[in-house]
Formats: C-alpha cells, sequence, structure tokens
C-alpha cells in the first residue's frame, strides 16, 4: 500500500531519530506544540480581521468553508500518520497541519475578498 511506502520513508528514520535521545523527543513536541499555537494565533486573527463574529453571508459561508478545510485536512493527516506508534506526537502534528491549511485558506480569502 501507499500509506506503508510513506510510513517507511518518512516516519520509521523520524522514530528513530526519536528514540535516540529525550531531547529528540522533547524537540519534537515542542515543535508541535509551537507550530500548533502559532496556527490558532493566525486562524484567530484573520477572523478578527474578517469580522467572522458577526454573521452576515459572506462570512458564514467563508467560515463553514474554512471548518471544511479543516475537517480535510485531519482527514487526510489521518490517513498518512501511522497509529502503531508516537500516536500522541502524530495527533498534535495532524491538528497543527490542518489548523495551518484553515489559517491558508483564510488569508487567501482575506486576501481575495477584503484587500482587493
Amino acid at each position: 500500500m501507499i500509506t506503508n511506502k510513506i510510513e517507511n520513508a518518512i516516519f520509521t528514520p523520524l522514530k528513530t531519530w526519536t528514540e535516540q535521545s529525550n531531547s529528540n523527543w522533547n524537540m519534537l513536541i515542542g515543535i508541535g506544540l509551537l507550530s500548533l499555537i502559532i496556527a490558532m494565533i493566525l486562524i484567530y486573527v484573520l477572523q478578527k480581521k474578517m469580522g467572522m463574529s458577526v454573521s452576515d453571508e459572506r462570512t458564514s459561508q467563508i467560515n463553514l468553508k474554512s471548518a471544511l478545510v479543516m475537517l480535510y485536512g485531519v482527514i487526510l493527516f489521518d490517513l498518512i500518520f501511522p497509529k502503531e506508534y508516537m500516536w500522541q506526537i502524530f495527533f498534535l502534528f495532524k491538528y497543527s497541519f490542518a489548523l495551518f491549511a484553515t489559517g491558508i485558506y483564510l488569508a487567501v480569502r482575506y486576501k481575495k475578498d477584503f484587500l482587493s
């Protein structure tokens, strides 16, 4: 399967690297938490700039599509990341990548709809 090829190519070397020392494990967790926090701040700032608290037709459509992008991201990364080992860290990265995808979508829509 294609997921086994991805797992052998990417995640097995990552597993061996994190098992070498505790500092590698802590570095991976720190990077995941930092990316999750940055993605959450990005989404919050863009939603405030677009006025997502005010519900009108345009912002509610953007809000629904951004939630759909997040759902697609969670499903995609749930299919890619392995579930046998280091699932806690991959759970963290799955949601941080999904939030980053949502933030990128909101940034593109903000530039397209509100700046032009």
